[in-house]
């Protein structure tokens, strides 16, 4: 089954402006749409303009917690993906995020295979 991703829209939440980058440079690779905010309250009004498709979520930023926002997310926007991306990778975050409704969770440093991997995987789900 081939999947057109082209004009998919993904937004990354993450305070890391090379991070941002980085993520945005792989996922347009996949000629996804990509735009990007540093801050759960940037997220909101990025959430509500762009309806993306899939949101990878940084879990430490400066205005709280990303695992604590994705019920927040997915309740608003039950149709979108989320990705937690963290540096701090435990069971503890990783078990809330999924409780919260993360449908996948990817530790830093992550790879381009990676990403792709797990962009595949959501868009076929």
């Amino acid at each position: 089954m081939v999947i057109n991703m082209e004009n998919m829209k993904v937004l990354i939440i993450d305070d890391e402006i090379d991070i941002c980058f980085l993520l945005g440079s792989i996922l347009k690779g996949r000629n996804l749409q990509v735009s990007y905010v540093n801050s759960l309250s940037e997220a909101a009004g990025a959430m509500e303009a762009q309806h993306p498709k899939i949101v990878f979520i940084d879990n430490h930023l400066p205005d709280g917690l990303g695992v604590d926002y994705i019920r927040q997310l997915k309740d608003e926007n039950p149709g979108t993906k989320v990705v937690m991306i963290t540096a701090y990778d435990n069971f503890s975050d990783r078990a809330k995020a999924f409780k919260n409704g993360a449908d996948t969770f990817i530790s830093k440093p992550f790879s381009k295979d990676l990403i792709y991997q797990a962009v595949d995987q959501l868009v076929k789900s």
